[in-house]
């Protein structure tokens, strides 16, 4: 990498490249990376975000769009944070668990009324049951029938962490 090689501006959007070959700023992930670490861990296939645009503000913070932006190198925001890519394990945030885990297929795991309460109360809780793999998993909670989406964990060492941000979290009753 030369001294005028583009560099990460932490003020400023920037468009993620399709490809790793397309790669101008070093540690970026690219959209291909982006797709395909969702269809390995999540089992989310690429398609499901067709459409949409891929972009990095600060250290990792990739951003997702529904649409094409000219130049959003002037906003504060633009769609919503989906990803942390530049530390070691990539992590999903709960706005993107809750906006596309219903179409995971793997790296799901589903909690009963009362783990789901603790869950998004922002509760680390002991749940040993877990066959899966480690790492950040899709908590999901039946409602009306249906598996609904909750949020973003870690789980590690037969413990899920909560990794709800304050802001969302909520005290719910547990219901049967």
């Amino acid at each position: 990498m030369t001294d005028d090689a583009p560099t990460n501006d932490g003020q400023r959007f920037d468009r993620l490249p399709e490809t790793p070959d397309d790669r101008e700023v070093e540690g970026r992930a690219s959209r291909r990376e982006v797709l395909d670490w969702f269809e390995e861990r999540f089992g989310i296939e690429p398609d499901v975000f067709e459409g949409y645009s891929f972009w990095e503000k600060g250290a990792g913070k990739v951003w997702i769009f529904n649409g094409e932006a000219t130049d959003p190198s002037e906003v504060e925001a633009i769609g919503m944070t989906l990803l942390r890519t530049r530390q070691e394990h990539w992590k999903p945030t709960s706005r993107a668990a809750t906006r596309f885990g219903h179409r995971a297929t793997t790296g799901v795991i589903e909690l009963n009324p009362e783990q789901a309460s603790r869950f998004v109360a922002g509760e680390d809780q002991a749940l040993p049951a877990w066959d899966g793999d480690w790492g950040y998993l899709i908590a999901t909670h039946e409602v009306a029938g249906e598996r609904a989406p909750i949020g973003a964990g870690l789980y590690l060492y037969d413990e899920l962490r909560s990794v709800v941000p304050k802001g969302s979290r909520a005290d719910l009753p547990v219901v049967e």
